[in-house]
């Protein structure tokens, strides 16, 4: 039997071979194996590379180099920019916006600085899954002092309109950061449309390896950050620690091929979700969550009635790699929150499964992924208790 068909793009894409490639040659003897913040030739040499790597990061979101930091993957982003910016700000306000179907990153950092005395308010996706801007304006108050709003959500796939959010925001003068850990180098991103100050994004995502991401800092006027490691002073001080060079040239090449044919492959991966959706229905009794324009090209998130998904993925082991939730979330045994905020009973939830595709996934994927899941939700249904299918949300 071959390997599983991988549709878990949305937990971690596979990294693409020139990336590979890219990354072994910094690897060695010969490569690139100075400490880049050492001042002889050699650590000049891989500082060079750095920062060949940062103008390729920064550019994917249409920005300049110096306005990308280094982190080690989204979730560190997140909590710099949440828990650094409120900490640093919090003279000027001990007030935040977010929603309940940001990632854990955000959720918990916001968690976090409720237990330091900040004042959270919390607000619920409407029932297409989206944060509407005339949800957060009557959300702001005197004393906020950020917003937080994802750009791609990572189970459903649904995008929020963050450049009217940060329209409202920048007229308050209140500091906007996005979580766009899922929508980087899948759909456009411009830092300056986006009316962000703070972006939080990573490589394994898009094709890069995991280990490394980015924070976008707006860079006028520059967000105040409270760094949350300290050190040698690295990235201008906020994120002090020896930077990675191998992958830091790893996510540059990543950033550079995603750029290279972002809209072409978007459209690719759109067509071949829609694909996998239409053959699915065949199962009757299904539904999508968080349905309609616009959203990520590659994610799918589909209920079977009757059906536990985490049985479903049992009986897709060795066969079809997904997600019954996000990958963060998947060792707690219990029903997505995501899923939960858009009004999905227990049941709903429980019944859903999230396919999400990338670049390597082709037409026969799809297709047979279609044929595996439909014949494992019929012979799941049919050792089902009495009613499961009509228990459908």
């Amino acid at each position: 039997m071959g390997r599983p068909i991988y549709l878990d793009y949305a937990a971690s894409s596979p990294v693409h071979p020139e990336v590979a490639a890219a990354m072994a040659a910094c690897l060695g003897p010969d490569g690139l194996h100075a400490n880049p913040s050492s001042g002889h030739a050699e650590g000049r040499r891989a500082a060079a590379a750095i920062e060949q790597a940062r103008a390729s990061v920064a550019a994917l979101l249409g920005a300049g180099p110096e306005s990308i930091l280094f982190t080690s993957g989204a979730t560190e982003s997140d909590n710099l920019a949440l828990l650094g910016a409120c900490r640093a700000g919090r003279a000027r306000g001990k007030h935040l916006v977010t929603s309940r179907v940001e990632h854990r990153a955000v959720t918990d950092a916001c968690q976090q600085l409720e237990r330091e005395g900040f004042a959270v308010s919390w607000l619920k996706p409407g029932p297409d899954g989206r944060i509407a801007p005339a949800q957060v304006a009557p959300a702001l108050r005197p004393d906020t002092l950020l917003v937080s709003v994802m750009h791609g959500n990572n189970e459903t796939g649904v995008v929020n309109d963050v450049a009217a959010i940060g329209r409202l925001c920048s007229e308050r003068g209140v500091l906007l950061h996005v979580d766009a850990a899922q929508s980087a180098g899948r759909v456009q991103i411009d830092a300056g449309d986006l009316n962000a100050d703070l972006i939080a994004f990573t490589a394994h995502k898009l094709g890069g390896p995991k280990g490394i991401g980015a924070l976008y800092l707006r860079p006028r006027p520059r967000p105040a950050l409270q760094p949350l490691q300290f050190g040698g002073g690295q990235e201008r001080g906020i994120r002090s620690g020896t930077l990675a060079t191998h992958q830091i040239v790893g996510f540059g090449a990543a950033c550079r091929i995603a750029a290279a044919d972002l809209e072409t492959e978007a459209m690719r991966v759109r067509s071949l979700r829609e694909r996998l959706w239409g053959r699915l229905q065949a199962a009757g009794s299904a539904w999508r969550n968080g349905e309609g324009e616009p959203s990520l090209p590659g994610i799918l998130n589909v209920g079977f009635a009757g059906i536990e998904g985490e049985s479903l993925l049992l009986a897709l082991d060795g066969l079809v790699c997904a997600s019954s939730g996000s990958a963060c979330h998947s060792a707690v045994a219990e029903p997505s929150y995501v899923l939960r905020a858009l009004g999905l009973s227990d049941l709903g939830c429980q019944a859903s499964l999230r396919l999400s595709l990338g670049r390597f996934t082709r037409e026969e994927d799809v297709d047979e992924a279609a044929s595996a899941i439909l014949a494992a939700v019929e012979r799941l249904r049919r050792i089902a208790p009495p009613g499961a299918l009509e228990r459908i949300r």
